[in-house]
Formats: C-alpha cells, structure tokens, sequence
C-alpha cells in the first residue's frame, strides 16, 4: 500500500510540472509591426532564445527574425495581461550589434526591459513519505536598463550594479528601496523602482 502511495506521489508531481503552462509555448491573441512597417494581426508565438516570432494568419504560419521586427504585441492568457516587445539592437560581441528581443516592463526616460527563457531549477521534495528532490521547468528573467540615448545595460540583480545605473538619483532610490523593503532582483519590486526613478 505504502509503495503504491509513493508511485502515485511521484506521478503526481511529474504531473505537475508536465501540466504548466509557459507563455512562450503557447499562441496570444496580437500583432506585429514588421522593419517595413507593415502591421500583421493574427496569433502569435515568440522565442527569445531562438529570437524568432512566429505568425499563424488564415492557416498559414510565417516566421519572422528579430531582423525583419520592429515591434509586437500580445494578450497573454497565461498571466492575463497586454505584454510589449521590441526588437533592439544590442552589442552581444565586441562592437558586434544584432536586433534581438525585449519585452518592455516600464517605458520612460530609463526603460526596464527583460528577456526569458525556461530553465531547469532542482526542488526539494516535502513529502514525509518521498524524499530527495525532482527537477522543475521555471521561467528565468534576465533584465536590462535601456537609457535614452540608445544604450542598454544589462542588469544581474546586484543592488550596487542598479545605484550605479540610477546614479543621477541613486540617494532617493536607495532611501525609496529600504522604506518599501523592495528586492532589486525581483520583477514587480524592479518595476516599482524604475517608477520612482522615473518619476522625480
């Protein structure tokens, strides 16, 4: 009885993780705007990783580079909620700039942007009766601060990293920061950050 408990446990938990959903691997309602400025409406379907958006519009499926996008927009089921992208370009070698994808959190005159992938996290099992750990799909966020004059930083979660980025008014952020007990490296909190910072 004990063993059958545990194998249903197990699956359970295999269930589980197979059962979630990601917003990337599945299609939102939406639309893009392509580098000629064409407008497509359709259902969309985009891959950070692969830099790739994906277009399904009377039965036929096109694929567009980050080359050939400017700008898309969804609504996301998953986390129901409107998400912007924009294709940038970014340095990702030496004076070697290619257009790649972000989503936009915060737009102002510093404009918080992220890019994802889903990586695998291992977790440790709390059941009494199965111990060890199972390995978990999760989504990781690598955010990047874009200036106004084009330049973007990639931002790693350090809080000494983000006063130096919003060294203009990095007192009355820290101050901002310590008051609301925020955590530098976590999306809503960043978010409110870059608001206030925006903001004075």
């Amino acid at each position: 009885m004990r063993r059958l408990f545990l194998f249903l446990t197990f699956c359970a938990a295999g269930f589980v993780s197979h059962a979630q959903e990601f917003s990337s691997e599945v299609w939102h309602d939406g639309y893009l705007i392509t580098t000629e400025d064409d407008t497509v409406r359709g259902l969309i379907k985009y891959d950070m990783e692969a830099n790739i958006v994906q277009l399904i519009k009377g039965n036929v499926v096109k694929t567009f580079s980050s080359h050939k996008v400017f700008y898309f927009e969804i609504y996301d089921k998953i986390v129901d909620n409107y998400r912007q992208f924009y294709s940038i370009p970014y340095n990702v070698n030496y004076n070697y700039e290619i257009p790649i994808i972000f989503e936009v959190l915060y737009e102002g005159p510093l404009s918080l942007l992220s890019r994802e992938a889903i990586v695998q996290e291992s977790v440790s099992n709390s059941s009494a009766y199965w111990g060890g750990s199972f390995v978990k799909d999760k989504v990781h966020y690598t955010f990047y601060f874009l200036h106004k004059d084009g330049k973007i930083d990639l931002y790693l979660g350090k809080k000494s990293d983000l006063m130096n980025i919003m060294s203009k008014h990095s007192s009355e952020v820290k101050s901002f920061i310590k008051k609301n007990r925020l955590k530098t490296d976590e999306l809503r909190d960043l978010i409110r950050i870059t608001a206030f910072y925006n903001a004075i």
